[in-house]
């Protein structure tokens, strides 16, 4: 095995990927003779979490990480840059600037400055991405999952709207709202006329593993399946596709899959988001599936429904807590 790709959001996909990237350079992984034969690894990500404030281009999932893989996330907040200062955010505030609860750092700023800088000169977000990651050297290949704009909108209720709800934009909904209130709806604007980011079609039909990391089936995983021709090209994969849960023992882990799932019909259980997501096999999309020990229950009842699956421990706790459920996720569609 040579080539692994993860379909990423932001802060599970990104400490999914910490421990593939060091089983591959632990010479962990399948096929590798040592770790002199380090495997290609590729992350495809989500960029519905993408918005436009105070003129700049922010994509938190792809800066996420970036910053994680290249040593420079926050390690405390799981976002934005450690020893960040807040000077800039600061002035905004002073000045009566709205949009000031999304939290910008300086040194996160620069980041931003430079993406909408190039994006205005003409490049792709996959080219500007490959530009910021010059910097970065996150030993994996990171692609947006698109390069056009595509984003989240969550549907909320609202007693003093005529209709007695309200659309927000995603990150309203889970920085300044902090998803307190249920989601009545969620909704990709723009998805059907974007097209996969250059290099996202040819991950996936080149890959020998794909992963479905522990992040959020609807705003993280969904928006990536939703772009036109995704989906068809992972029912095509050679590549065995194999998913470890988010949900355990009824709850998430951090996040707002609580929250979210009933939006789309989904049970919030390990066994829920595995049926959701389906056995490939009867037109689904995986080929495994990882629930945590509290969730055993789950395998028997997926086995109904053609998805094999397995429970082993599910929190990411230490890196070596990590690499193991990489190694588990292999042993189970190996």
């Amino acid at each position: 095995m040579t080539h692994f790709v993860v379909l990423s959001g932001g802060l599970g996909g990104a400490r999914f990927l910490t421990g593939l990237r060091r089983a591959a350079r632990e010479g962990l992984l399948p096929g590798q003779h040592g770790a002199a034969a380090e495997p290609r690894l590729t992350a495809i990500v989500n960029t519905a979490d993408d918005l436009w404030l105070h003129g700049l281009k922010i994509c938190p999932d792809l800066d996420t990480v970036m910053y994680s893989l290249g040593d420079g996330i926050d390690p405390d907040r799981g976002w934005g840059r450690r020893e960040e200062s807040w000077q800039a955010a600061e002035e905004l505030a002073a000045y009566g600037v709205t949009g000031t609860w999304f939290g910008l750092g300086d040194r996160d700023l620069a980041t931003h400055l430079v993406r909408t800088q190039m994006l205005h000169s003409g490049f792709g977000l996959s080219d500007v991405t490959a530009a910021l990651c010059a910097r970065w050297q996150p030993g994996v290949t990171i692609l947006p999952m698109s390069d056009d704009r595509v984003e989240t909108h969550i549907a909320i209720a609202d007693a003093d709207s005529p209709s007695g709800q309200r659309v927000v934009h995603f990150q309203e909904y889970w920085v300044r709202l902090r998803a307190e209130m249920a989601a009545r709806a969620v909704a990709f604007i723009g998805v059907e006329d974007a097209t996969p980011a250059p290099g996202v079609l040819e991950a996936i039909a080149d890959a020998d593993v794909i992963f479905v990391p522990p992040s959020n089936p609807v705003v993280s995983i969904g928006p990536i399946l939703a772009v036109p021709g995704i989906r068809t090209a992972l029912g095509a994969a050679r590549a065995p596709i194999v998913g470890l849960s988010p949900i355990i023992a009824g709850d998430h882990v951090r996040g707002m899959a609580r929250q979210l799932l009933p939006s789309i019909g989904v049970e919030v259980t390990a066994a829920g988001v595995g049926a959701h997501y389906g056995a490939r096999a009867n037109g689904g999309l995986l080929d495994g599936w990882l629930v945590d020990t509290q969730d055993v229950s789950a395998v028997s009842q997926l086995a109904q429904i053609g998805l094999k699956s397995a429970s082993v421990p599910l929190l990411m706790t230490s890196p070596d807590a990590t690499v193991s459920m990489v190694l588990s996720a292999l042993e189970l569609v190996s």
